[in-house]
Protein backbone atom coordinates (compact mmCIF):
# COMPACT_ATOMS: atom_id res chain seq x y z
CA UNK A 1 0.00 0.00 0.00
CA UNK A 2 0.88 3.40 -1.45
CA UNK A 3 2.51 6.47 1.54
CA UNK A 4 -0.47 8.27 -0.12
CA UNK A 5 -3.03 6.19 0.50
CA UNK A 6 -1.98 5.33 4.23
CA UNK A 7 -2.10 8.98 4.47
CA UNK A 8 -5.50 9.02 3.63
CA UNK A 9 -6.10 6.42 5.43
CA UNK A 10 -5.02 7.97 8.68
CA UNK A 11 -7.27 11.08 7.72
CA UNK A 12 -4.05 12.91 6.92
CA UNK A 13 -2.76 14.86 4.08
CA UNK A 14 0.78 16.52 3.12
CA UNK A 15 0.94 19.67 4.44
CA UNK A 16 2.65 22.79 2.23
CA UNK A 17 6.26 22.56 2.43
CA UNK A 18 6.92 25.50 5.54
CA UNK A 19 9.78 27.94 4.54
CA UNK A 20 12.42 28.19 5.61
CA UNK A 21 13.45 30.88 8.29
CA UNK A 22 16.44 32.19 7.32
CA UNK A 23 19.07 31.15 4.42
CA UNK A 24 18.55 27.01 4.00
CA UNK A 25 16.10 24.54 1.81
CA UNK A 26 14.04 22.75 3.62
CA UNK A 27 15.68 19.24 2.05
CA UNK A 28 18.76 18.39 0.07
CA UNK A 29 19.74 15.44 -1.88
CA UNK A 30 23.10 13.83 -2.16
CA UNK A 31 23.25 10.76 -3.90
CA UNK A 32 20.03 8.47 -2.12
CA UNK A 33 19.47 10.14 0.87
CA UNK A 34 17.12 13.15 1.52
CA UNK A 35 18.06 14.92 4.66
CA UNK A 36 15.98 17.88 5.78
CA UNK A 37 16.14 20.48 7.40
CA UNK A 38 14.43 20.70 11.34
CA UNK A 39 11.00 21.04 10.80
CA UNK A 40 8.48 22.55 13.26
CA UNK A 41 5.21 21.71 14.25
CA UNK A 42 3.41 24.84 11.94
CA UNK A 43 0.25 24.52 10.60
CA UNK A 44 -1.46 27.16 8.24
CA UNK A 45 2.41 29.06 8.64
CA UNK A 46 1.96 29.33 12.54
CA UNK A 47 3.73 27.35 15.41
CA UNK A 48 1.03 25.47 17.07
CA UNK A 49 2.12 25.59 20.69
CA UNK A 50 5.07 27.35 22.58
CA UNK A 51 6.86 26.65 25.67
CA UNK A 52 9.15 23.89 27.30
CA UNK A 53 8.13 20.64 27.56
CA UNK A 54 6.95 19.61 31.05
CA UNK A 55 6.28 23.03 31.93
CA UNK A 56 4.21 25.15 29.35
CA UNK A 57 3.46 21.96 27.08
CA UNK A 58 2.25 18.57 28.29
CA UNK A 59 4.59 15.19 27.14
CA UNK A 60 1.32 14.09 25.65
CA UNK A 61 1.06 17.69 23.19
CA UNK A 62 4.36 17.64 22.18
CA UNK A 63 3.77 13.89 20.99
CA UNK A 64 1.40 15.35 19.02
CA UNK A 65 3.16 18.29 17.97
CA UNK A 66 6.65 16.07 16.55
CA UNK A 67 4.06 13.81 14.79
CA UNK A 68 3.18 17.32 12.55
CA UNK A 69 6.80 17.62 12.73
CA UNK A 70 7.30 14.67 10.51
CA UNK A 71 4.26 15.35 8.66
CA UNK A 72 6.02 18.42 7.62
CA UNK A 73 9.72 16.35 7.01
CA UNK A 74 7.76 14.22 4.78
CA UNK A 75 6.10 17.28 2.95
CA UNK A 76 9.76 18.49 2.55
CA UNK A 77 10.82 15.16 0.61
CA UNK A 78 7.70 14.76 -0.91
CA UNK A 79 8.19 18.21 -2.73
CA UNK A 80 12.02 17.39 -3.42
CA UNK A 81 12.08 13.34 -4.96
CA UNK A 82 8.01 12.87 -4.33
CA UNK A 83 7.00 10.51 -1.56
CA UNK A 84 6.64 7.32 -3.68
CA UNK A 85 10.67 7.83 -3.99
CA UNK A 86 11.05 6.94 -0.39
CA UNK A 87 12.54 3.57 -0.03
CA UNK A 88 13.17 4.19 3.92
CA UNK A 89 13.58 6.33 7.00
CA UNK A 90 17.35 6.27 8.06
CA UNK A 91 17.62 8.33 10.83
CA UNK A 92 15.16 10.61 12.96
CA UNK A 93 16.77 13.53 15.17
CA UNK A 94 14.30 14.78 17.46
CA UNK A 95 14.55 18.57 19.68
CA UNK A 96 12.78 18.73 22.64
CA UNK A 97 12.63 22.24 24.36
CA UNK A 98 12.89 20.57 27.79
CA UNK A 99 12.03 22.19 31.82
CA UNK A 100 15.73 21.44 33.32
CA UNK A 101 13.91 18.65 35.23
CA UNK A 102 12.33 16.91 32.24
CA UNK A 103 13.28 13.52 30.84
CA UNK A 104 11.17 11.99 29.01
CA UNK A 105 12.46 13.01 25.36
CA UNK A 106 12.21 9.37 23.85
CA UNK A 107 8.39 9.63 24.78
CA UNK A 108 8.14 12.80 22.63
CA UNK A 109 9.95 11.95 20.23
CA UNK A 110 7.43 8.84 19.39
CA UNK A 111 5.03 10.91 17.95
CA UNK A 112 7.23 11.51 15.07
CA UNK A 113 8.18 7.54 14.77
CA UNK A 114 4.93 6.28 15.18
CA UNK A 115 3.35 8.72 12.38
CA UNK A 116 6.45 7.43 9.95
CA UNK A 117 5.59 3.95 10.89
CA UNK A 118 1.78 4.45 10.23
CA UNK A 119 2.40 6.25 6.74
CA UNK A 120 5.56 4.48 5.69
CA UNK A 121 5.12 0.94 7.58
CA UNK A 122 8.72 -1.41 7.42
CA UNK A 123 10.10 1.80 5.39
CA UNK A 124 9.40 4.08 8.41
CA UNK A 125 11.47 1.67 10.64
CA UNK A 126 14.36 3.98 11.27
CA UNK A 127 17.35 4.81 13.98
CA UNK A 128 16.90 7.74 16.53
CA UNK A 129 17.87 10.34 18.79
CA UNK A 130 16.04 12.56 21.07
CA UNK A 131 17.62 15.57 22.37
CA UNK A 132 16.28 17.68 25.64
CA UNK A 133 17.50 21.36 24.39
CA UNK A 134 17.11 24.73 26.06
CA UNK A 135 15.38 26.36 23.03
CA UNK A 136 14.14 25.87 20.10
CA UNK A 137 13.54 28.80 16.97
CA UNK A 138 10.16 30.50 18.03
CA UNK A 139 10.17 29.26 20.71
CA UNK A 140 8.09 25.67 19.52
CA UNK A 141 8.50 22.82 22.15
CA UNK A 142 9.92 20.67 19.31
CA UNK A 143 11.86 20.34 16.14
CA UNK A 144 12.56 16.73 14.29
CA UNK A 145 14.64 16.34 10.86
CA UNK A 146 15.05 13.21 8.86
CA UNK A 147 17.78 11.26 6.67
CA UNK A 148 15.46 9.35 3.94
CA UNK A 149 16.81 6.64 1.69
CA UNK A 150 15.27 7.23 -1.51
CA UNK A 151 15.10 5.58 -5.41
CA UNK A 152 17.87 5.97 -7.86
CA UNK A 153 21.03 7.51 -7.56
CA UNK A 154 22.63 11.36 -7.99
CA UNK A 155 22.55 14.71 -6.38
CA UNK A 156 19.62 16.50 -7.53
CA UNK A 157 19.14 20.68 -6.92
CA UNK A 158 17.05 21.68 -3.87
Amino acid sequence: MSARVRLAELGLELPPVVPPLAVYVPAVRTGDLVFTSGQLPVVAGTVQETGKVGAAVTPERARELAATCALNALAAVDALVGLEAVVRVVKVVGFVASDPSFTGQPAVVNGASELLGAVLGDAGVHARSAVGVASLPLDAPVEVELVVEVAGAGAQPG
